[in-house]
């Protein structure tokens, strides 16, 4: 029945509003019987409840809350390639939350700015949520853990790598999956490799590098620093940095981008110096992003779970938040597995 109220429910399962609000706030100590009667009326009568009306009726809003770096997000909606990190993750959260009955909301968070402590304070008070999720760099920032635990927020962090006994953690092996990558470069037969990194701030960004660093050495290969370039997850970065290396004394055959955008402004600046991939240039990325798909030639990329990901973390943080009791520290992150796939971007180097 549209509109309808708790008070409805009440009368409709023959209970007190209080009874009926235990039920619905998944309360610990709540008989089966009354479980059921509520859980009847509330189908029967189609019953919904307003978000406003739970944050009145309790501390908490049935709201689970993503942090995101806002300097990533405005600078992936400012060059137009969108952001397929964020759009996974919304999409993995989704998906697990419509089965408990609490709903998302995203909030961008600038990591560099000096009022984070006070901004992020004052989000927590006015949105009261029941948890937080948090992405890279937020997830492995001190100042934003202790905001949350001075709180008394549970929350669930992607992809960190610091302070492992704060929070519910997930991750995938970003060192072991860009050292697969770099693997199947060599294997390809490719001695002068280089790559293209990330910004300082992602601890991804280090890990990556470290991989390809690690399966560099682990094939008795040289990691010149000309074969290093710095970048910051862009597209820009791409065009920019395979600009400098084709500039510079290392004259690779293969282009490691540790994001897809990069791989793909890699091949930009590639064809606009008359190179063609992967004839002339193998490069590979890191994500599989939409583009890599349909990109010419298709990308081969690591494909980074962030959907499973999201959905691992919202699986561990909900339910005992139903129940009312504070997720604990478990003693390891959850390791959601990645996937190297092999498209038409990486071949056998020309002949010297």
């Amino acid at each position: 029945m549209a509109g309808s109220t708790i008070y409805d429910v009440a009368a409709a399962a023959g209970v007190s509003i209080k009874s009926v609000s235990r039920v619905l706030n998944g309360e610990p100590n709540v008989s089966e019987a009354l479980k059921t009667r509520v859980g009847k009326a509330v189908e029967d009568l189609g019953y919904r409840r307003s978000l406003s009306a739970r944050g009145l009726a309790g501390s908490s809003s049935s709201v689970i809350v993503a942090l995101v770096d806002a300097g990533m997000t405005i600078e992936h909606w400012r060059s137009g390639s969108g952001n397929d990190y964020l759009s996974r993750l919304e999409l993995g959260v989704l998906m697990e939350l419509r089965q408990v009955d609490y709903h998302l909301m995203v909030e961008m968070v600038d990591y560099a700015s000096p009022t984070l402590q006070r901004d992020l304070s004052a989000l927590l008070s006015s949105i009261r949520p029941e948890g937080v999720l948090l992405t890279p760099p937020n997830c492995d920032l001190s100042l934003v853990l202790d905001v949350l635990d001075s709180s008394g927020v549970a929350y669930a962090r992607i992809g960190a790598e610091r302070e492992l006994g704060r929070g519910i953690l997930v991750s995938m092996d970003e060192r072991q999956a860009a050292y697969d990558m770099t693997e199947h470069l060599i294997d390809l037969g490719h001695r002068r490799i280089a790559f293209i990194g990330g910004p300082a701030a992602y601890s991804a960004s280090r890990l990556r590098l470290e991989g390809f660093q690690a399966a560099m050495t682990a094939h008795g290969l040289a990691v010149p620093a000309e074969a290093v370039v710095e970048g910051d997850f862009t597209f820009a970065a791409g065009v920019a940095g395979v600009e400098k290396l084709l500039n510079g004394p290392l004259s690779p055959t293969a282009v490691f981008g540790s994001c897809d955008d990069t791989a793909l402004g890699t091949i930009h600046g590639a064809l606009a110096r008359g190179l063609q991939v992967p004839r002339d240039l193998s490069v590979c990325g890191f994500d599989d992003s939409p583009s890599a798909m349909f990109s010419n030639p298709t990308l081969t990329t690591i494909r980074q779970p962030v959907a499973e990901m999201a959905a691992a973390a919202v699986q561990r943080l909900t339910p005992p938040l139903r129940a009312r009791l504070k997720p604990r520290y478990d003693g390891g992150p959850l390791v959601v597995p990645y996937r190297l796939l092999l498209r038409k971007s990486t071949i056998a180097p020309p002949a010297d």
